[in-house]
């Protein structure tokens, strides 16, 4: 008996991730199974979520572009600990983006029936003129806070490349807690919101970190602009940044396509200075006319592109899954941009999304461990700019 127990510890102690952590901040892992992506040094959202959230002892506010159960899949535990979180009388809040709402059915149905939870189904584009809320993150007790490309979707957190911050951090807590309360506040109603700022913000940039959002005019005091910011982030780059991201397009999403060139033009000037620019992108973002903008900017000299694909599990095709959606940057191996948005049009100038910048050599290095994980592995070839890729299928 005590040998099996000891076996058994053995086994855990084996299996068992440790936190990757610097002052404030945790490195936070998702990625997908049946492949050689694993960081065993990175502990999973599926595992750190209900962790935090079962830690709740007032409040927990949640904003989601959408939310996707499945039974016995990895968004379960976090689900469990939200109602465990209810009963034992945790205020909770939700926000989810309408536009999804069509496909949120099972997971709306979960949240309703938990009790003494508010849930409010956002219209941003009617509130705003255009956009989505696109941002994902939550925070407990307004003392610590999660950010991160994870959507609340059991394939996100077994099928998809994400990475996610978990924050300790007061004040970048504090700026997390405003964007929620503010967007709590016009969430749910039939009319326009009024612009917060008849001017961009400018972020507090002067320390260590700090959180900027988009889009600017609806970012509440104390908050910058996460635009303006990533291009002055990439304008002070002197040696080298590693952009991993969905996608990267100097055109707008959906119709009429219009040139979106706020970090295009940034990114362009910071080559011609003569920094080294690594971009990896997924298999999504190859479609056209997006491409384009990425095959030009890559011909540039120090300008590197490379896209990546993840291969179907063994039991077959997944819809919306099998994907690299991490969206982060590395400025300089000093510098490290965790973030909601997309890098195209449409998303850091009218969507509803969340950056966080750190100012830490160390977690900065180690994102970039994950970065070059991803540009060496078998998954990942150089852009061709002279091949027309075929439409992605999602």
């Amino acid at each position: 008996m005590r040998t099996s127990l000891a076996a058994a510890l053995i086994l855990l102690a084996g299996t068992a991730r440790a936190a990757f952590k610097v002052p404030g901040y945790e490195l936070v892992y998702s990625y997908p199974v049946e492949t050689t992506l694993n960081e065993p040094d990175l502990r999973l959202a599926q595992d750190v979520w209900p962790e935090m959230i079962d830690k709740a002892k007032h409040t927990l506010d949640v904003n989601e572009f959408y939310i996707t159960p499945s039974t016995g899949e990895p968004l379960e535990p976090t689900l469990k600990a939200m109602e465990r979180a209810a009963k034992r009388g945790v205020k909770i809040r939700f926000i989810l983006e309408q536009k999804m709402e069509r496909n949120d059915g099972d997971g709306i149905a979960r949240l309703k029936k938990m009790k003494g939870l508010e849930l409010k189904i956002a219209n941003w584009q009617a509130l705003t003129g255009n956009g989505i809320i696109h941002a994902k993150y939550f925070i407990v007790d307004s003392t610590r806070a999660f950010v991160g490309s994870q959507n609340y979707d059991w394939r996100s957190l077994k099928h998809i490349h994400e990475m996610g911050l978990a924050i300790d951090d007061g004040p970048v807590v504090k700026q997390v807690q405003s964007v929620f309360d503010h967007d709590w506040a016009i969430a749910g109603s039939s009319a326009a919101a009024t612009a917060d700022n008849l001017s961009r913000p400018q972020a507090d940039d002067s320390g260590r970190s700090f959180l900027v959002a988009s889009p600017w005019p609806y970012d509440p005091p104390g908050v910058g602009d996460s635009e303006s910011e990533l291009a002055k982030l990439i304008g002070e780059a002197k040696d080298e940044i590693l952009v991993q991201n969905l996608e990267y397009f100097a055109n707008s999403y959906g119709k009429p396509t219009r040139y979106y060139g706020a970090i295009d033009a940034a990114l362009r000037d910071a080559a011609l200075r003569g920094v080294k620019i690594k971009i990896l992108v997924s298999h999504w973002g190859t479609e056209e006319p997006g491409v384009w903008g990425l095959k030009s900017l890559s011909i540039m000299p120090g300008v590197e592109a490379r896209v990546i694909t993840i291969p179907e599990t063994s039991t077959g095709p997944i819809p919306f899954a099998r994907v690299t959606h991490s969206k982060y940057a590395i400025f300089d191996n000093k510098t490290l941009w965790v973030g909601t948005s997309n890098w195209a049009g449409g998303y850091l100038d009218q969507s509803r999304n969340l950056e966080v910048v750190v100012r830490d050599a160390q977690l900065a290095a180690r994102a970039a461990a994950v970065q070059k994980h991803l540009w060496d592995s078998a998954y990942s070839v150089p852009l061709d700019v002279q091949k027309t890729y075929s439409k992605p299928r999602h």
